[in-house]
């Protein structure tokens, strides 16, 4: 980052406070941002400020904070009124994956924003430069695409469409390192960007897979968790490729591609489970079988390892061969500074 910036003046609205609009909610505010946290469902009221100080309890207890939920909640503003988002530079939407919804809660935020306030959605599946048809300043959209929780995880992409402004792209960028986060600029817009259109790939394979008998569910999860899960946090694609031997990878490249599932259709597995109301973990019916204390036990699980997970990518930062080398090299000169002292 080439300059500081001021979080604690920039006050963020999010609006959408499901599941990721909540942890959205606490990462800003642990960033030291006022928020202002708008539920368009009036249920979002019944939960939200449970969850967020639920978010915020555990992080005090995995020291990722050091003040107690209370001091986070001195920033912290929910509400239904959209009004309140007046004073905000920053808003990101939270809503579901619906243009018409969208579409609608823009008009309602620009009603209320000063007409130099950022807005961004968190989808994860809507082309960015579509949903900046539905607004009235495009160049000041973009997609801010979170993982969740978004209070642990590094992740973070930061969308261009066709008409944002690439300068204030930029300063999101810089912003997004005070949120904790190794955020990607994704400079063109293109359908699922780019973690989504890396992971939809695998999942069209392990379908093909598992349809076509090759091997069963459990197989691909745990194929998938002993050998690509291993070093993705470590090194991403590329580098895995360059730290064990590229031209094995162009060898096998050739003959590998040509019998690679290119399905466009959605696979019957998982519209079976989808049509028969199957939601995964959460109402413990999806691919794998659960009884609801073990679907229970799974989000608990889940949240723990998002701990760990950062602690370990943490301790293997993108950058660590060069701070290895640069600590080394000061080991070295204090050496010479001993020898010659």
């Amino acid at each position: 980052m080439t300059k500081t910036i001021p979080v604690h003046d920039i006050p963020v609205g999010v609006v959408g406070l499901g599941l990721m609009g909540c942890s959205i909610v606490t990462c800003l505010l642990i960033a030291g941002h006022p928020v202002v946290a708008v539920a368009p469902i009036p249920a979002d009221l019944d939960h939200a400020e449970t969850r967020i100080t639920e978010h915020l309890k555990r992080a005090r207890q995995e020291e990722l904070i050091r003040e107690a939920p209370e001091h986070y909640h001195a920033n912290l503003t929910i509400t239904e009124d959209y009004e309140e988002l007046s004073g905000c530079g920053l808003v990101i939407e939270c809503t579901i994956e619906n243009l018409d919804i969208k579409k609608s809660v823009y008009e309602k935020i620009e009603r209320a924003i000063a007409p130099e306030a950022l807005l961004t959605s968190n989808t994860s599946a809507i082309p960015i430069s579509l949903l900046q048809q539905q607004t009235q300043h495009p160049a000041r959209f973009f997609g801010l695409h979170w993982s969740e929780p978004s209070h642990t995880t590094r992740f973070l992409e930061i969308i261009c469409g066709d008409q944002s402004d690439q300068t204030v792209a930029e300063y999101l960028y810089d912003l997004a390192h005070y949120w904790g986060k190794e955020p990607t600029l994704v400079r063109k817009d293109i359908r699922g960007f780019i973690a989504n259109r890396l992971a939809y790939a695998m999942y069209r394979e392990a379908f093909y897979l598992v349809e076509n008998g090759y091997a069963t569910v459990e197989d691909v999860d745990r194929a998938c968790r002993n050998n690509t899960g291993y070093w993705m946090t470590l090194v991403g694609v590329f580098g895995w490729m360059d730290l064990t031997g590229v031209p094995a990878y162009h060898t096998v490249m050739k003959d590998l591609f040509p019998t690679l599932s290119n399905s466009t259709e959605v696979p019957k597995l998982i519209d079976d489970i989808v049509k028969a109301g199957g939601k995964g973990v959460a109402n413990a019916h999806g691919f794998h079988k659960y009884t609801p204390e073990e679907a229970k036990v799974w989000e608990e699980t889940y949240q723990e390892f998002a701990y760990d997970i950062r602690k370990l990518a943490l301790k293997y930062p993108a950058d660590v061969v060069k701070r290895k080398l640069a600590e080394g090299h000061l080991a070295e000169e204090h050496l010479k500074d001993d020898k010659a002292s």
